[in-house]
């Protein structure tokens, strides 16, 4: 019995899946989770504790990109496993006694969910307890309007995160998805992309001789992808 309790706890949804339906209360009212975000792409993430200085400082830095996101058709959604009166009082903090990197009056206006009974953490798998038994780690995923899930990545309680990398994921996908292309290490818009294998001989030969694909084998091809066409693909969709 204690073993399925510990699965239940650290299990999680995979990349291709459909996200977890959830119902929850949130600093934004009460919202129904993915139906409520569909058309859009989201970005849900988790953080360990109201009142804590890493959690503050990735409120902050989310908040002030939360308008760069929303141009990239994205939405956000925060989740600690405290209640919503303490979401409430420290988001109000934040706006009014705390200053970081240039950053001051700051408004946190994407929902914060209430998850005092770690329902949600635990349908995504929030809760790593060789981490921590009562603290959500600090989860990130990206779902697609379709709602599904399209990335995941994890960081633990003492690392901040990367927004900009947070960011350039949204950008990717939608760039792969909309250009049927993938994206080589470290891609940032304007950069080659790459064509998937050639599924036959002859395909092959053709990428060869295009002058518009860099074959470097018959199995890596680059082209150019404008960072203006990405841009436009994305930001207009």
């Amino acid at each position: 019995m204690e073993e399925n309790t510990l699965d239940t706890v650290i299990s999680m949804p995979r990349i291709g899946d459909a996200a977890p339906e959830f119902t929850a209360v949130t600093t934004q009212g009460t919202i129904n989770f993915p139906e409520d975000y569909a058309g859009n792409w989201v970005i849900l993430f988790s953080h360990p504790a109201d009142f804590t200085p890493v959690c503050t400082s990735e409120f902050m830095t989310f908040a002030t990109m939360e308008d760069k996101f929303a141009k990239a058709n994205c939405k956000l959604v925060g989740l600690s496993i405290d209640g919503l009166y303490s979401h409430i009082a420290w988001l109000r903090n934040i706006k009014e006694k705390i200053e970081y990197k240039g950053m001051k009056d700051v408004e946190v206006n994407f929902p914060l969910i209430e998850d005092i009974k770690m329902t949600v953490a635990k349908k995504y798998g929030m809760i790593q307890p060789n981490e921590d038994s009562t603290k959500a780690v600090r989860a990130v995923f990206f779902i697609d309007p379709a709602g599904i899930i399209r990335a995941i990545i994890y960081y633990p309680l003492s690392l901040g995160r990367n927004f900009d990398e947070l960011y350039r994921v949204i950008i990717a996908l939608q760039a792969a998805d909309k250009f049927e292309v993938a994206t080589p290490a470290d891609w940032n818009p304007g950069d080659d992309v790459i064509i998937g294998p050639a599924g036959s001989c002859g395909t092959a030969k053709d990428r060869m001789e295009d002058s518009d694909i860099d074959c470097k084998d018959w199995f890596f091809c680059t082209k150019k992808l404008d960072k203006e066409a990405v841009f436009d693909a994305v930001l207009n969709n």
